[in-house]
């Protein structure tokens, strides 16, 4: 099959300095200041922990840095959900993986609030 090269989508192939987020900087600002603008009630430990929970209650966000139980499974994010109508589950990220990429997750998980 042959395809005209103006009916294909443009590749878009970003700038090597527009990938920086790609390598984890271990904080939690692109997921605090996105479930801070949806208003989600946000707690600090003294320990720097931060727990998030959804204004509905039924999504929990945990950054954990400083959890031992969490370091110890070689996480550093939870998500806990509570669906209305289905079991509830976790997924959990490791230190390794981009704040950008959990908020992108959570940002997925909620745009959808019937489900």
């Amino acid at each position: 099959m042959n395809v005209s090269s103006t009916l294909l989508p443009a590749v878009v192939r970003p700038a090597v300095e527009e990938r920086a987020w790609l390598s984890c900087d271990h904080c939690a600002g692109p997921v605090l200041e996105l479930v801070g603008a949806l208003g989600w009630t946000i707690v600090d430990t003294p320990e720097a922990n931060v727990h998030c929970t959804s204004p509905d209650g039924r999504v929990y966000v945990g950054w954990l840095p400083e959890d031992t139980a969490a370091w110890k499974r070689n996480i550093v994010w939870q998500v806990r959900v509570v669906p209305t109508d289905a079991e509830p589950w976790v997924q959990e990220f490791g230190p390794y993986t981009p704040s950008e990429a959990v908020a992108g997750f959570i940002a997925a998980l909620i745009a959808n609030p019937s489900s």
